[in-house]
């Protein structure tokens, strides 16, 4: 792997996002990053370049920070370290296939675009999971009770949308935790 274009890409996503504190920062593209390592290690036919900058820029364009069109953030950022086209072209189609609201009830194709979904998942499952809900409702003025509904409408319902052997394994732990939040929250409040 190129550790100067990863270098390259953690500082230009320390730059992009250094106003953001919601939850889709610099620190979680960061974990998404290293989940997407961990992952890409177990799966032999992964092209982990292409993984870990897909993952580094997965959310450099989010509809929901910037008002960007095909990927123009990704794209100049692969475009000024001089990455191939074709290269730039199949990374941005696995940042585009990465979004839960986008792409639902759709698998990706690609390993790599697999591997990249599945850490994204997993960074929204689990202790950090619990606190990133927390602060985006926070940020965009949710009460708890619908912050905890999120729960119900994404994160119980991604362990079971793993794509890799790694990803569902890591998941099975995350998911349980949410599982005991939730049980304790109930106790706490008397609510689901």
């Amino acid at each position: 792997m190129d550790e100067h274009i990863i270098e390259n890409a953690i500082a230009y996503i320390a730059e992009l996002f250094r106003a953001n504190a919601g939850g889709h920062d610099a620190e979680h593209t960061l974990r998404v990053y290293h989940n997407a390592i961990q992952i890409a290690e177990n799966e032999p036919d992964c092209d982990v370049q292409i993984a870990a900058l897909a993952a580094l820029l997965h959310d450099a364009d989010d509809h929901k920070l910037f008002d960007t069109e095909n990927n123009a953030n990704a794209r100049a950022f692969l475009s000024a370290n001089r990455v191939p086209e074709e290269m730039a072209n199949q990374i941005c189609k696995i940042i585009n296939a990465v979004s839960f609201s986008r792409n639902r009830n759709r698998r990706p194709e690609s390993i790599e675009a697999k591997v990249v979904q599945d850490a994204d998942r997993l960074d929204a499952m689990g202790a950090v999971g619990i606190a990133r809900t927390f602060a985006y409702g926070g940020e965009h003025g949710r009460p708890i009770r619908e912050s905890v509904q999120h729960f119900h409408d994404k994160l119980l319902l991604l362990k079971e949308l793993m794509n890799t052997e790694t990803g569902r394994r890591i998941a099975e732990h995350r998911h349980a935790f949410l599982e005991e939040f939730l049980k304790e929250y109930q106790e706490e409040t008397g609510r689901e």
